[in-house]
């Protein structure tokens, strides 16, 4: 009984995390139409700049809220001196609308490389804020704690944040017209540039947040080739699509559906299998709902 329990907890727990990138990558998607593989990388580079603010002011908090303004900063400078000038000359290209994304990939093996220039590869640790010793009940201990409590919550709140942005203020919906009909947009006195950045930058804060509340959780080990980064790309992008690419709540269903079916099968299977499982689940979600779990179908009129 308890095992089944700290499976389903352990499986929120690491479902949160991907939520997180997969909110990221749902950001960059929703305002520039763009599956942003270097989202790592620059998620890499935020908590590296925590840690540093982590060894000179002993604060977690202070660290994670200058990790996300930084992750914020690098984001908005890919898109404005990067992004934008791909996006103008891939525009009349024949790969025009597959050539970010690749030039994302190639960005995320340059981040890492110079990182590694910089940093070297030697591991770093952060401690977790809060204990990461489970509750205990009736003897026993659960695979939940302080700190992923704080996870599952710091996530909910980003999403519920973020949902209200896009839906309920003109910032949102310049968002959303800049990336469906950025001539449109214009026209109507909307600066697409500028707020696909503002997009660009929103991502790069919840990618920063992703990395610093992951790090602790894991083996606590931050290095430039970091397994534990690749891992949260993937996984935040299977995350992401099967949620649903246009949805921030699909985002965080996709995370915590993924991570409980991981979970299960680390647990009951084999951790050899989880791996191959998420593109398992992949594939099957899209077989039954191409658009996501939370996706809508693209209606257009004349």
């Amino acid at each position: 009984m308890y095992q089944f329990i700290n499976t389903v907890l352990i499986g929120i727990t690491s479902g949160a995390i991907y939520s997180l990138m997969a909110i990221a990558l749902v950001l960059v998607w929703r305002s520039t139409r763009v599956v942003n593989f270097a989202q790592a990388g620059q998620a890499l580079v935020s908590t590296y700049i925590g840690y540093a603010v982590i060894q000179s002011f002993h604060s977690f908090w202070l660290a994670l809220l200058i990790a996300m303004l930084a992750g914020a900063a690098v984001s908005a400078l890919v898109d404005a001196l990067f992004m934008r000038t791909l996006f103008k000359r891939a525009a009349q290209g024949p790969i025009a609308g597959v050539a970010p994304i690749i030039a994302t990939l190639g960005l995320l093996g340059l981040i890492r490389g110079l990182l590694g220039l910089i940093v070297g590869t030697k591991d770093m640790n952060i401690r977790p804020p809060v204990s990461n010793i489970g509750y205990t009940i009736s003897g026993h201990t659960l695979a939940f704690s302080p700190l992923k409590l704080v996870i599952v919550g710091s996530v909910l709140f980003l999403m519920l944040v973020l949902s209200l942005v896009f839906q309920h203020t003109n910032v949102g919906l310049a968002l959303r017209a800049s990336a469906y009909s950025p001539e449109i947009a214009r026209l109507a006195g909307v600066r697409v540039d500028g707020i696909r950045t503002l997009g660009w930058a929103l991502a790069g804060a919840a990618g920063a947040a992703a990395g610093m509340l992951q790090t602790p959780d894991g083996n606590g080990a931050l290095s430039p080739d970091s397994l534990e980064f690749s891992l949260l790309l993937v996984f935040g992008f299977i995350a992401a699509v099967i949620g649903g690419l246009e949805s921030l709540v699909g985002a965080v269903v996709g995370g915590l559906l993924l991570g409980l079916v991981l979970a299960f099968v680390l647990t009951y299977i084999s951790g050899s299998l989880v791996f191959i499982t998420a593109f398992v689940v992949l594939i099957v979600v899209l077989l039954v709902r191409p658009n996501g779990l939370i996706g809508t179908k693209r209606v257009r009129r004349a």
